[in-house]
């Protein structure tokens, strides 16, 4: 990567590999990992973002095939894979490898709360586009700030509360939702929530319990992202056995979940009755099966399909996302033609919440003002949509890094946080 060049004339780098270049040489000098970007976390951050625009706007998974495998593997486990990493730039600002103290922590804090509510007025206002997709931002938000007092905690304890809590949470979650469906308190409490007023959701008791992303259940991914933030993610060896650790809860994941459903007498049929599929075979690792139309029965609780919320499915998306972050560093930290070629993923990453919200307005905009239909529920039609999609963050977010350090949203963001700078 190193060229002989007069010291008159300017090299013009990328930025992904520069900064990849200054966090090396700071993890060289100071025998810790860099506080700077990481370039294998911007192109597993690319690699969330264009996963969700699979999910979004790519062909059913149920086409089946090469194309079908990958839209599924798509589906939860993007999004899954981007709250990981949300927890892990939560750990960036707050002080990796240890955190801040004193004036500058409480900045630090006082910029992941500003952070956190702007993400909540974001992704509420994209939900009020009703572009047809369930956006996660206000979750995103939500869980910052009820992660934000762990942030000093340190990578084995951190572990340790993700494991606990997806073994624990999903069940309470489960008793929770059932109580929703056969009771009416939670109208209750959403008639008093301010949040619901001003939004017109279910407020609270949609980012905690009923949502597509309820906190109760992600919570486990975001401190999986703080745990692995507070390792030196510049050894092969550490990197490895990350590798080797998310392999294992995939196993467990899916691989349990296959056992249980196949084990445990009348699963199988409790979950098809309960989704109206006849086809409930691949709910061990496939949102393909359904989700239950009226009451949760206790079966569910086996199933691992990435949008399930059971201890499964916790287990088995946040395996995977350690396996694509492992492997993505690996490529930063071995391979550098592999990075070079791979820089526009890396550049995706880099504006990620820009490239995110622009796919959900262009969505808006092109069913609600263009009246025109983008998806098609059947068949290979939705394929050129999605490469049109991905050809076109790849490009502006290339064309973008090359000259500026954020993406535009990444920028507003950064400039909104700055009252912190005035917590004494």
């Amino acid at each position: 990567m190193t060229q002989n060049v007069s010291p008159a004339v300017p090299t013009r780098v990328s930025p992904t590999v520069r900064d990849g270049r200054e966090a090396a040489r700071s993890s060289a000098s100071t025998g810790t990992p860099s506080a700077g970007r990481l370039v294998g976390v911007d192109l597993a951050r690319g690699l969330a973002v264009l996963g969700m625009y699979a999910a979004h706007v790519g062909p059913d998974a149920t086409v089946g095939g090469p194309v079908g495998f990958l839209m599924e593997m798509a589906r939860g486990r993007s999004s899954a894979l981007f709250a990981v990493l949300a927890g892990f730039s939560l750990v960036l600002i707050t002080g990796r490898p240890h955190p801040r103290t004193g004036r500058a922590g409480r900045q630090a804090v006082a910029r992941i709360v500003i952070r956190a509510v702007v993400l909540m007025v974001l992704g509420y206002a994209l939900t009020a586009l009703d572009a047809g997709v369930h956006v996660i931002l206000s979750f995103y938000g939500l869980l910052f700030l009820v992660s934000l007092p762990l942030h000093r905690l340190r990578a084995g304890t951190l572990a340790l509360l993700a494991a606990v809590q997806a073994l624990v949470l999903p069940q309470v979650l489960h008793v929770l939702r059932r109580s929703v469906e056969e009771g009416n308190w939670a109208d209750a409490v959403v008639a008093k929530d301010p949040l619901a007023r001003i939004t017109g959701t279910d407020g609270m008791v949609e980012l905690l319990f009923t949502g597509q992303y309820p906190a109760l259940t992600w919570m486990p991914f975001l401190l999986t992202g703080m745990a692995v933030a507070r390792l030196d993610l510049t050894g092969a060896g550490v990197r490895s056995r990350l590798a080797l650790t998310g392999g294992a809860l995939a196993l467990l994941g899916y691989g349990g979940s296959w056992l249980a459903l196949h084990l445990v007498p009348h699963a199988l049929s409790a979950v098809a009755h309960a989704t109206g599929s006849a086809s409930v075979s691949s709910a061990w690792w496939s949102d393909t099966a359904g989700e239950p139309m009226e009451h949760t029965p206790a079966a569910w609780l086996l199933v691992a399909a990435p949008h399930s919320q059971t201890t499964f499915s916790v287990l088995g998306n946040a395996g995977v996302a350690l396996v694509v972050l492992a492997v993505c560093l690996a490529v930063a930290g071995t391979m550098p033609r592999l990075t070079r070629l791979a820089e526009p993923v890396s550049a995706v990453g880099m504006t990620a919440l820009t490239a995110y919200v622009l796919h959900i307005v262009a969505l808006w905009f092109i069913a609600d003002v263009l009246h025109m239909t983008v998806i098609e529920e059947e068949g290979m039609s939705a394929l050129p949509v999605l490469l049109a999609f991905v050809a076109a963050a790849l490009l502006l977010a290339t064309a973008w890094t090359r000259r500026f350090r954020r993406g535009p949203l990444e920028h507003v963001l950064h400039a909104v946080t700055r009252p912190a700078q005035r917590v004494p």
